[in-house]
């Protein structure tokens, strides 16, 4: 059984844009080995293990993100229950700081760019939460507690 993965549409084109990237690298990296290989003894050559390392990094890339799209269960926001879910775009406060961040699923995360994953600490506390509520996590600082401004999807 195929595992599934919950993906937004446009984490989902995301995956699609680097897999196409990937697999149009390949002859480029094959280009690449072949010209480290004219530099003789593979044993002594640096290039040519630099170059095997990036093709295994790229070919089980390559592989993680077919098995991601072939298992992709596309969500959407729902706007219908006023909830925290999947999709929707969370508007929180804390203390004077404002921030804005997507839930998405576990494959799509990237916090640094304001996606955080629902199996996060801060995003299984904001799932089902509405506008007013507050979020607390425990952080090695201490406590922080987030009200939720807005919501949208």
């Amino acid at each position: 059984m195929k595992k599934q993965f919950q993906l937004t549409i446009h984490g989902k084109r995301e995956l699609e844009e680097e897999l196409r990237k990937l697999i149009e690298s390949r002859s480029d990296i094959a280009d690449r080995i072949a010209e480290a290989r004219s530099f003789g003894d593979l044993s002594e050559n640096t290039e040519y293990s630099v170059v095997r390392e990036e093709q295994s990094r790229t070919e089980t890339r390559i592989t993680e993100i077919e098995e991601i799209l072939a298992g992709a269960k596309i969500i959407a926001a729902d706007r219908t229950d006023n909830e925290i879910g999947l999709g929707d775009i969370v508007t929180l406060k804390c203390g004077r700081t404002t921030a804005e961040y997507v839930i998405v699923g576990a494959v799509e995360a990237d916090p640094a760019n304001g996606k955080i994953s629902n199996e996060s600490p801060l995003g299984a506390q904001l799932i089902g939460k509405r506008v007013g509520d507050q979020a607390t996590i425990a952080t090695p600082k201490g406590k922080k507690n987030y009200t939720i401004v807005k919501i949208d999807g």
